[in-house]
């Protein structure tokens, strides 16, 4: 091998490394881009939207991502998964009832400060299979620390999963409500919704309404 050919072969690659870490630098600034303005707007936001906030031309974004539902699955699989994992760590603790409260009040919180998260947790329009995987997931250890909660006779006859998700969908409702004026008031109704979840001596009378099937909840989404 010629030496003028190892000195052209050393030179592409000192050109390749400072342009892979600059991709890789634009790629960090979309994903936080896209982690602020999906929290603050939801997936209303576009694209373009995140690329004028992260301060990269629009083709530097859809080089990376071609379609904002490539960006969502990044960006809510690894969120949805927290939740799952909060709902496994309550699973495992011996007092069910202050497990479930801390539960819902960590799932709340992240749900009211997310917009986006929020979304996918609610909607099966967003995403792809990985998303809905893991919103599956999510329900379904959601679902198994209910049934405990149940089982125990800590929470009201007819109690299910199903009430979680439907709560969830209301405090979207709430904090678009009372955002202008009280951010936190989430925490107020949720309390209320706790409440009438516990199962109180005497409280035998059942629920007006049963909790939304499978089928139905799914078709919801």
């Amino acid at each position: 091998m010629s030496r003028s050919t190892t000195r052209e072969r050393g030179r592409g690659s000192a050109a390749e490394r400072p342009l892979r870490r600059d991709a890789e630098r634009n790629r960090e600034r979309v994903l936080d881009a896209a982690h602020e303005v999906f929290a603050a707007r939801g997936l209303e936001a576009t694209l373009n939207d995140i690329a004028h906030h992260a301060g990269l031309g629009v083709g530097t974004v859809y080089r990376r991502f071609p379609n904002k539902d490539c960006l969502v699955e990044i960006m809510f699989v690894a969120k949805l998964d927290r939740i799952r994992g909060l709902a496994e760590e309550a699973l495992a603790e011996p007092a069910t009832w202050s497990a479930l409260v801390r539960f819902m009040e960590e799932m709340a919180g992240m749900l009211a400060r997310d917009r986006g998260l929020y979304q996918v947790s609610v909607s099966a329009t967003h995403g792809h299979d990985r998303v809905a995987a893991a919103r599956e997931e999510m329900c379904r250890h959601v679902g198994k620390l209910i049934e405990r909660g149940e089982a125990e006779g800590l929470l009201r006859p007819g109690v299910s999963g199903s009430d979680v998700q439907a709560f969830t969908v209301m405090l979207g409702a709430l904090v678009d409500f009372s955002q202008p004026v009280r951010p936190e008031l989430w925490r107020r109704y949720l309390a209320v919704f706790l409440d009438g979840l516990r199962r109180c001596p005497g409280q035998d009378k059942p629920l007006p309404e049963p909790a939304l099937t499978g089928e139905e909840l799914a078709a919801t989404l």
